[in-house]
């Protein structure tokens, strides 16, 4: 039997041996590549498989450095290291493995410990920039960083994500839940959002404590919501007297609203209307896409009235729009049908002030509802004829197909009916079926 190497090597020989596997004995061995960088290498022998595993970086190596403050692992120091090796080897420890086992732990607590620092802020702040560009409106984005900048960072804005229980939650809500319950609401459902988008990037686990079914709703009274009140709805009934009294009235904010009941439109949609989606020669008004609550374009019949409300503008802007005065649609401006005095569209609040003014108490958007009760209850126009004109957004697949087809008609003669009504012409018995009703 071969008598087994001890020691082979010595220091001074260390720096002069040439490239190759150098072995001091036990399993050690010095390393040289063709460059003349050196490293230490134990070769041990677990379950009939030999391995190799470096010294020069390994914990066991960098402890003696440190405490005999050398910048190389020396060959002392190496045999000392290896001799650890040889003793792990005879319990049956695999050393690389170990190592490997030890990398990935340190891994994992310091990934851990940095996730643990991140915090809710930078948990929301990426939320609104992944998602921003998805939200249609731009006040959107707006009132998620507005909310949340109020109501939510004061309080646990620089908290780590991890660590925000039920309690935060509550301290948030509470102050505001009965005197803002529509803000609460939506402060809730955005800190839910937050906390959902983190436990999705694994920074945080469990329960998600602004839940509201089955959590905060065990906890907080039920929000009290606005009915359809939130949309006071004029009775149709009295919408012609209303009508002539909103004619007498020489402002923009007048004529938008106007427009607003006689296209059924949206607040929204009506304000951002500009030249280029209207054609006063074919009587339409084309609302793009980007523009509407569902998505998707949107044709609106105008009514002759209608029409004499877009001249009238036209004539106080001025000829400033080369084409306007032709009657054809001008593609190229985009300046908006409703300005504002100081330049810009008319702001939503105008027509509401106006409406205060006029001790309505109803709303802009209310007078969707006037025009689908009339609607209803007035003439025999078909279900999916006022519910298009509506531009409400279709749930049955076979209906979806049907509103494909040549509707557009059957709505102009449906708003021209308005039309009349609201001027206080064709004002049908509820026990008389228009005649246009009647083939629509």
């Amino acid at each position: 039997m071969p008598k087994k190497v001890s020691n082979r090597l010595k220091a001074i020989e260390v720096k002069s041996k040439p490239s190759g596997r150098h072995a001091d004995g036990g399993g050690l061995y010095l390393l040289v590549k063709d460059t003349g960088a050196r490293s230490w290498v134990f070769r041990f022998m677990l379950k009939g498989k030999a391995r190799d595993i470096g010294l020069s970086n390994c914990p066991e190596a960098a402890e003696i450095m440190a405490k005999e403050n050398s910048r190389e692992l020396t060959l002392a120091q190496a045999r000392v290291v290896a001799e650890v090796y040889r003793s792990k080897v005879r319990q049956g420890i695999d050393p690389l493995a170990e190592r490997t086992e030890r990398a990935a732990h340190a891994l994992a607590t310091a990934q851990a410990g940095k996730i643990a620092k991140i915090t809710f802020r930078e948990v929301a702040e990426a939320h609104i920039a992944a998602n921003s560009d998805s939200w249609r409106n731009p006040k959107h984005r707006q009132q998620w960083a507005n909310t949340l900048s109020t109501y939510v960072y004061p309080a646990i804005g620089d908290l780590p994500v991890a660590e925000i229980g039920t309690a935060h939650v509550l301290q948030i809500l509470e102050p505001i839940w009965g005197t803002k319950p529509e803000t609460a609401s939506r402060v809730r459902g955005r800190i839910e959002t937050v906390l959902d988008a983190a436990k999705a990037r694994e920074y945080r686990t469990g329960e998600n404590p602004a839940r509201w079914r089955g959590h905060i709703d065990q906890i907080l009274p039920p929000r009290i919501r606005l009915s359809r009140g939130h949309f006071t709805a004029m009775p149709y009934d009295t919408l012609p007297e209303f009508m002539q009294g909103l004619r007498s009235r020489q402002a923009t904010a007048a004529l938008a609203l106007e427009f607003a009941i006689l296209t059924a439109g949206r607040t929204g949609e009506v304000l951002g209307a500009t030249w280029a989606e209207i054609d006063l020669e074919k009587a339409e008004w084309t609302i793009p896409a980007i523009r509407m609550k569902a998505g998707v374009e949107h044709r609106v019949p105008l009514s002759k009235r209608a029409i004499e409300i877009l001249q009238s503008i036209k004539a106080l802007q001025g000829p400033s729009h080369r084409g306007l005065n032709s009657g054809s649609r001008v593609e190229t401006s985009e300046k908006p049908v409703f300005p504002s005095d100081r330049g810009g569209k008319l702001s939503g609040m105008a027509m509401t002030m106006l409406l205060r003014r006029m001790k309505a108490d109803v709303t802009v958007h209310g007078f969707r509802s006037s025009f689908r009760d009339w609607a209803a209850e007035r003439t025999s126009y078909a279900h999916e004829v006022c519910e298009m004109a509506l531009a409400h957004t279709i749930g049955n697949k076979a209906e979806a197909a049907y509103r494909r087809g040549s509707l557009f008609e059957k709505r102009r003669r449906l708003m021209d009916d308005w039309a009349d009504f609201c001027n206080g012409e064709g004002v049908y018995d509820a026990s008389v079926t228009p005649i246009r009703g009647a083939v629509a």
